[in-house]
């Protein structure tokens, strides 16, 4: 199976300095909102036009990887939310779906989608936005297994999973350092799983590895230093932080599908 992705030319050193400030400010909203780095990161990649972005994307998965692992660590002992191991195994399922859907997609099709996931992202963000108080109880395990399908099919697709799940987290009666645990840990399996595919069907470039490979240090150091931080924020300013960042997202998806 030949590779998706071409090779890029070199970038200067100025380039990828710039580049590592971005993972370093991505790697903090992370640790504050639990999510945040996939979007943050390939939202200013793709502003700047520094790297293309099937690399980017498949470096963040790296940097997903290593930033669950530091995080959850400093964290110890962590404790996972039952209802999130149940959204965790059925996003795994969700993700070989949306993967299997991607290799038989048209051009036009995928433009489809990415609008459609737009419009999905801004949906979440607007309906978190309203709900501003969470849940008196745990939502059932069959909307975890439900959002969890979701998000893995999402995930496969786009490499997008976040929005479903994370609205769903936040409106649970859990401690904001739960949630922070339950999404990072969440997001860390499902860009191991990705990795694993995607490396056994040989479809990770050189430019992917280089940009994680020099980032890693950068991830490390930032969550190792922040993990176990005070959170500057209150919950319901925190959780507007996500609406804005979900909102931008889901705009950023309507115009690169336009």
């Amino acid at each position: 199976m030949p590779p998706l992705f071409e090779q890029s030319m070199p970038a200067s050193p100025a380039t990828h300095l710039v580049f590592l400030l971005f993972v370093a400010f991505a790697v903090y909203v992370q640790s504050l909102t639990g999510f945040a780095l996939s979007l943050v990161l390939l939202g200013l990649v793709g502003l700047t036009h520094l790297f293309p972005l099937p690399d980017a994307v498949n470096a963040v998965s790296f940097l997903t990887v290593m930033n669950a692992a530091m995080f959850l660590y400093r964290r110890r002992p962590v404790r996972i939310e039952p209802a999130m191991r149940i959204a965790v195994a059925s996003s795994m399922a969700g993700s070989f779906i949306g993967m299997g859907i991607l290799v038989y997609l048209a051009a036009n099709a995928m433009h489809l989608l990415r609008a459609l996931l737009g419009l999905i992202i801004i949906g979440c963000a607007l309906l978190l936005w309203r709900m501003a108080e969470p849940r008196q109880d745990t939502s059932p395990p069959r909307v975890f297994a439900g959002v969890g399908l979701l998000s893995g099919v999402l995930g496969g697709l786009f490499s997008a999973a976040g929005p479903p799940l994370v609205y769903v987290v936040y409106r649970q009666p859990w401690p904001l350092a739960r949630i922070q645990e339950a999404l990072i840990f969440s997001f860390g399996v499902g860009a191991l799983l990705r990795l694993a595919v995607l490396g056994l069907g040989g479809q990770i470039s050189v430019q992917s590895l280089l940009l994680a490979a020099q980032a890693i240090p950068v991830v490390l150091l930032v969550t190792a230093l922040s993990a176990n931080r005070k959170l500057p924020v209150s919950r319901a300013i925190l959780q507007r932080i996500v609406c804005g960042l979900l909102l931008c997202a889901g705009f950023g998806m309507l115009v690169r599908a336009v």
